[in-house]
């Protein structure tokens, strides 16, 4: 049964749609806990893949916590995680909300660059660079948000942690700040001064990850999302002082 997509730039999304597959013949019950996954070979063959697609779709799922590879004997089927972490996305709507969010993000994704530096693989460190290409090659807000979020969520699966991707995904694209405010417009920055700023942020996150070195991997996340809080905070105050001259 294969996965038709078109080549290379949809290469993210092959992967993607062979986890998902997998996944839910595990959360159906058709895969069942204990079971030996098929092979790479067999799992190329059915789903008319490459092996690098396959790898990194295991990858997605060892890091949801589905399989586990025992080296030299397989994958197996885990039992799916029984909990997760829920957030109500309709009820974050102010810029309140979001820098509380990002205080949150703060705690967990330095950590979480810090394990992904130490622990990435090659398959791993490729599709983080892919995203933040991605980031820079944007041409829309949308797609800005999408490849931001795909960077920071193929970080926490970097860590091999099924909690952080866990938190992660259920923080969602829309708790990127962009995604909700007008960052630019709210620091009155042009768009191209801003997103360049960004830019570097994530550029300096990738290149620790990449010479894997986690202490500077976690700065360089801690300086990206602080400044992203200060930025949203000094709109903040100057919205509540433009409200107080007006009233």
């Amino acid at each position: 049964m294969p996965i038709t997509q078109p080549e290379r730039k949809r290469h993210k999304s092959l992967s993607q749609s062979l986890a998902e597959s997998i996944a839910a013949d595990i959360k159906s019950g058709k895969l069942k806990a204990g079971e030996k996954l098929a092979t790479e070979s067999a799992i190329m063959e059915m789903y008319d893949v490459s092996r690098t697609v396959v790898r990194e779709a295991i990858s997605h799922l060892r890091a949801e916590g589905l399989v586990k590879t025992q080296h030299g004997i397989g994958t197996f089927i885990q039992e799916p995680p029984a909990q997760t972490i829920s957030f109500q996305h309709q009820a974050i709507i102010t810029m309140r909300d979001v820098l509380d969010i990002l205080e949150l993000r703060i705690s967990l994704e330095t950590e979480a660059a810090w394990l992904a530096a130490s622990r990435r693989s090659e398959e791993q460190m490729t599709a983080i660079s892919e995203a933040f290409a991605a980031i820079k090659t944007s041409k829309s807000s949308q797609e800005s948000v999408s490849a931001d979020q795909r960077f920071h969520q193929l970080i926490a699966q970097a860590t091999g942690n099924p909690y952080f991707v866990n938190i992660l995904s259920n923080l969602g694209g829309e708790l990127i700040p962009r995604a909700r405010l007008n960052s630019a417009e709210l620091n009155h920055e042009a768009t191209e001064s801003y997103l360049l700023r960004v830019n570097n942020e994530h550029e300096d996150i990738c290149s620790a990850i990449l010479r894997k070195d986690s202490e500077g991997a976690r700065a360089a996340m801690r300086t990206h999302l602080s400044n992203s809080r200060e930025r949203l905070r000094e709109a903040e105050q100057r919205i509540q002082q433009a409200l107080t001259q007006n009233t």
